[in-house]
């Protein structure tokens, strides 16, 4: 009797054996091999900071418009608040350059003209919910802040 319930037990841990080395298999059969995500090389660690190819903001005296160029670089075109956008620009400023500002998505874009440098900040993470989505920063020769305006999206 002692050998029977041996025996009985050698054919379970068989079967057992059998149905996992046969789910094993099923499971590889099954298995996809999940692609990872081709990026594109300008776009930066965050997902946050993708800068459009395109941007028109205004603020409080300036229209501006901001053009990611195919040599990667940006244009900067400005015209009065007034003006419309279609008529030739006040200022252009060519080979602007996207400089990420942290982690959390900030960034901005400089500019350099006869000595003063133009910045465009991108204000995702903000202190405040009323803060603007765009500042303007214009610094002198001298590094002194000249012009600092808020921006708003007019077109994307």
């Amino acid at each position: 009797m002692r050998l029977n319930i041996t025996t009985k037990y050698k054919k379970m841990i068989k079967k057992l054996l059998l149905g996992t080395f046969c789910l094993a298999q099923f499971s590889f059969a099954y298995a996809k091999e999940v692609p990872t995500p081709k990026t594109d090389i300008s776009v930066t660690s965050s997902a946050l900071q993708q800068v459009p190819k395109t941007v028109i903001i205004k603020t409080k005296k300036f229209k501006i418009r901001i053009d990611k160029q195919p040599n990667g670089k940006y244009l900067y075109q400005s015209w009065n608040a007034n003006a419309k956008i279609t008529a030739k620009p006040s200022m252009i400023i060519s080979d602007g350059e996207m400089i990420p500002d942290g982690t959390g998505g900030n960034y901005y874009i400089s500019f350099s003209n006869e000595g003063h440098s133009y910045q465009i900040w991108r204000n995702y993470l903000t202190d405040s919910p009323k803060k603007a989505p765009y500042t303007l920063v214009v610094n002198d020769a001298n590094d002194n802040e000249i012009v600092r305006q808020d921006g708003y999206v007019v077109k994307n």
